[in-house]
């Protein structure tokens, strides 16, 4: 591993750390979200919590900070393996933040964010995929773990070469649901508008 990319790999770590919910907590004056509702700092549960303002807010810095990092990878000339690389780390950072005991969310927006600089088309394509899901079956997780294990046939449509480098990212964030899928399976999954404190999505 060569040196330029072992020190991308802990910046995108430490940027991926940092909790947009946490922020927007403090910035909006609401309740703690690792004590409320789902009690996963996300923006879903934000929406819970505060409403959509503030979960507007939350969604956007997670994204940012999987976006940041990886158009600068890019642009520094890393290969596709290498972002792949980046990426996850960045998500890795969002699930186990080093400034908060390593207790995060579920990188669905870092996810995203990650997966921008590879094309607009592909955001677009992931959001409507997402918000369709939702809309249909009012579960984040669902619309979730369907946007994130198409995205790698939507990248081998626009950008074949990104493929195997997304691929691992899908497996990430799917392995990170597994708690949601169980609790779908048993019925017990909170939906979107749920705002009755339950356990952690």
């Amino acid at each position: 591993m060569s040196t330029s990319l072992l020190i991308m790999l802990v910046a995108a770590y430490l940027i991926g750390s940092m909790s947009g919910a946490r922020i927007t907590a403090f910035l909006f004056n609401t309740s703690n979200p690792t004590e409320h509702g789902s009690k996963n700092p996300g923006a879903t549960n934000m929406y819970r919590i505060a409403g959509f303002k503030a979960a507007i807010v939350t969604f956007l810095f997670d994204v940012l900070k999987g976006t940041i990092p990886l158009w600068g990878a890019y642009f520094l000339g890393f290969q596709p393996l290498e972002l792949g690389l980046i990426a996850i780390s960045c998500c890795i950072g969002h699930i186990f933040p080093i400034y908060h005991k390593f207790k995060g969310g579920k990188a669905v927006a870092t996810a995203f964010g990650v997966l921008l600089p590879i094309g607009l088309e592909l955001g677009l394509a992931l959001a409507l995929t997402w918000l369709i899901t939702a809309y249909k079956t009012r579960y984040s997780s669902i619309a979730s773990i369907v946007a994130v294990s198409l995205a790698p046939l939507y990248v081998w449509l626009l950008k074949p070469k990104y493929t195997y480098a997304v691929i691992m990212l899908t497996i990430l964030i799917i392995i990170r649901h597994l708690p949601n899928i169980k609790r779908l399976i048993q019925g017990q999954e909170p939906k979107i508008d749920d705002k009755r404190d339950r356990t952690n999505i």
